[in-house]
């Protein structure tokens, strides 16, 4: 009896740790910015996957972000609260959406950083194979920043 409720306990501990999409990312996202509405639509978050514009993507959690990071990316006040996450991924760049437009011109984007706090997402997709690095002097001088994106519930 006690070994059943050890085996269980460890699987649930398991199935716990092992969540890659964040909660907060989790569900259905309806695109707020107008750069979201032309090139992305409405996004939405689910196990290991994210869908943009009804196709799916793989998405893996690497980190969570510190506050700073979060407002050197998306401009967002430090104090405001929220959590932000670092994902890898690979969006092809021959991949179109909404009006024929892509995400990163013609770079693969291979990283996502996202921002939830209370009903609002902010999402920055990033190309290069290198992890970004989150401080304002080298986000405003990237080349890999392919575009950031907001949506709501």
């Amino acid at each position: 009896m006690i070994l059943k409720k050890m085996i269980c306990a460890v699987a649930g501990f398991l199935l716990a740790c092992g969540v890659p999409v964040v909660a907060q990312e989790k569900g259905l996202w309806r695109a707020e910015s107008s750069t979201a509405q032309n090139i992305t639509g409405d996004v939405a978050f689910g196990g290991e996957k994210m869908s943009i514009n009804f196709t799916s993507f793989v998405v893996a959690q690497i980190r969570s972000l510190e506050p700073g990071e979060v407002s050197a990316v998306f401009d967002a006040d430090s104090s405001a609260g929220g959590s932000g996450n670092l994902f890898r991924l690979n969006i092809p760049a021959a991949k179109k959406f909404l009006h024929k437009n892509t995400l990163c011109g013609t770079e693969d984007v291979q990283w996502m950083a996202t921002y939830v706090v209370g009903r609002s997402l902010k999402i920055a997709f990033f190309s290069g194979s290198k992890m970004p690095v989150f401080a304002l002097n080298e986000i405003a001088n990237s080349t890999d920043l392919c575009g950031t994106f907001s949506y709501a519930r």
